[in-house]
């Protein structure tokens, strides 16, 4: 399989949407992502950004693998240590809004539906020569009942083919299928396994080169992966949040053994549209902020 570089000819890039228009919304049903130019503004982008930096520095509270940066180290000294972190939603008030930004949330709600809730937030620093992320869907990671998930990946830097923007394979998000996974130690991704055996071709990708503030609205069956920052300076940040219907169980995590899995329902979610049908059975605490793992020290799998 030909590997996706910035030698191998891409096809045009990603349609910019000004508006949430009914365009919008197709392109979304039917390629299985679609951008909405200028989600946030660059006053949001700038709070979130410091807001990051805070949170690199362990100001905000404890995260898993975050050491508290001295006073001498700079924001971008610190920044530079991770990858990614998880849940930065429970402890930055400034990124738990983004859960219920109104242009994000008025996507949502026409692409899933009018009950929504979300799951889970990821930040993205990956300064230059950090890794990517190897071809995979995000309902591998986050099955739903009714395969309603969507993520919102906001970009808070200019998202470029040299800095690692998303590549993704329009369609792929139709089948519903899940493809195989194997273990991948390609130095270009993170420690995330790698799904396969799907019918594509990496020359089929499209990079979704995206200005700062805009959002790839996405399926969570569509394939898509990232390369490594290979820009001489400078991060690519980004926000992803991780939406679906509040209709549906979310199976997600280890079952414990007193449900079926049919039944059980992973309640560490917060709603952001609509109702809850399942609201009596109480909201948990249950994830804990944590840095992704990018190799440099071990993947612990």
């Amino acid at each position: 399989m030909t590997t996706v570089t910035e030698q191998v000819p891409a096809r045009p890039g990603p349609v910019l949407h000004e508006s949430v228009s009914d365009a919008l919304i197709t392109q979304i049903r039917e390629d299985g992502f679609g951008v909405l130019k200028n989600a946030l503004s660059p006053a949001e982008v700038a709070e979130i950004n410091a807001e990051a930096a805070r949170l690199c520095r362990g100001e905000l509270g404890d995260i898993e693998r975050v050491t508290r940066a001295g006073a001498e180290e700079s924001d971008e000294e610190v920044m530079r240590r991770y990858l990614c972190i998880h849940f930065p939603n429970k402890l930055s008030e400034v990124i738990a809004r983004t859960y219920h930004h109104p242009k994000i949330v008025d996507v949502l709600t026409k692409v899933i539906g009018p009950n929504v809730k979300a799951m889970q937030s990821m930040l993205f620093m990956k300064a230059e020569g950090k890794p990517g992320q190897a071809w995979h869907q995000d309902e591998f990671f986050i099955p739903t009942r009714d395969r309603s998930l969507t993520a919102a990946w906001i970009a808070l830097d200019d998202a470029t083919i040299e800095n690692g923007c998303l590549w993704v394979l329009p369609g792929s998000h139709k089948r519903g299928v899940i493809y195989p996974d194997r273990e991948q130690d390609d130095e270009r991704f993170d420690c995330t396994v790698e799904l396969y055996d799907f019918p594509y071709k990496d020359e089929d990708a499209v990079p979704v080169e995206i200005p700062a503030g805009a959002a790839v609205i996405f399926n969570g069956y569509l394939l898509h992966r990232s390369l490594p920052n290979t820009g001489r300076h400078g991060f690519r940040r980004a926000l992803t949040n991780h939406f679906m219907s509040a209709e549906s169980l979310l199976p997600w995590g280890r079952v414990p053994d007193r449900y079926h899995v049919a039944k059980y329902d992973y309640r560490d979610i917060e709603l952001v549209a609509g109702e809850d049908p399942y609201a009596y059975k109480g909201i948990e605490d249950i994830a804990r902020p944590s840095v992704r793992q990018d190799k440099e020290g071990g993947c612990g799998r």
